[in-house]
């Protein structure tokens, strides 16, 4: 029974992007080099905060360190974007034939992925370990859905970082401050809202989360080009129910 709630929550968490993955990144090195340095990028940020952690001794609040932490992962991501901008030449005359000099937001996507990865391993991975045996969680008075909880997060919160990265490398390029602050902003929101699962008020978070997620996810569509038909063919209609 551990094993099999281990894998059903392992892939709830990590089976979008494991999917992302093969179909998108797999079978170009260039891109695969870049989803391993922004993971890397994700870890300095990680250890800039636990730095910081120690430094300011604010053991009782925890949201004061979730605060410092999201500010240095978008500190960083920031980095992450110089660099790439840095080599991206280099990688387009390296490697002409790239689907990455195809779309000139696939560095933020892969970057964003990566950096998704990281942060939901290392939010999940010690929730794994304990599902794998050789209890459950849940025991003593705790809410029992709590490890599909966690894992829907983790889902959430890599998708959401693949958003962000598509989002504020496109604020960065346009120089579109709005929408730096916009990725700063929702996910304080979302990282500091996770808080209140110590009182167990898991659907009003999941579903503020799960709202964020989607309309992130559109507005970052829209941003890298997509176009949805339903909202086209709306647009046509109005435009024509208005000229006739």
């Amino acid at each position: 029974m551990t094993l099999l709630e281990f894998t059903g929550c392992a892939l709830t968490a990590f089976g979008p992007a494991l999917s992302m993955f093969i179909v998108t990144i797999m079978n170009d090195p260039v891109r695969v080099i870049i989803l391993i340095a922004s993971s890397f990028f994700w870890l300095l940020s990680l250890l800039l905060s636990s730095i910081v952690w120690f430094i300011f001794p604010s053991k009782q609040q925890v949201w004061f360190g979730v605060f410092i932490s999201v500010l240095v992962q978008e500190l960083f991501r920031y980095f992450l974007y110089l660099l790439l901008r840095k080599a991206e030449r280099g990688l387009k005359r390296f490697v002409a034939h790239s689907l990455v000099s195809n779309n000139k937001h696939m560095l933020s996507y892969v970057s964003g992925l990566g950096f998704g990865v990281m942060s939901g391993l290392f939010s999940l991975v010690n929730i794994l370990a304990e599902v794998g045996g050789p209890g459950t969680m849940g025991l003593r008075g705790g809410y029992s859905a709590f490890c599909i909880v966690s894992s829907i997060f983790t889902a959430f919160t890599i998708l959401l970082h693949i958003f962000w990265g598509i989002l504020f490398f496109h604020g960065l390029n346009t120089a579109n401050k709005n929408l730096i602050l916009y990725v700063i902003v929702s996910h304080l929101v979302v990282s500091e809202i996770t808080l209140f699962n110590q009182y167990y008020y898991y659907i009003l978070t999941l579903s503020i989360v799960f709202s964020i997620t989607l309309g992130t996810g559109l507005y970052a569509f829209k941003t890298a080009g997509g176009q949805l038909p339903i909202i086209d063919k709306l647009k046509t209609e109005n435009t024509n129910t208005a000229e006739s």
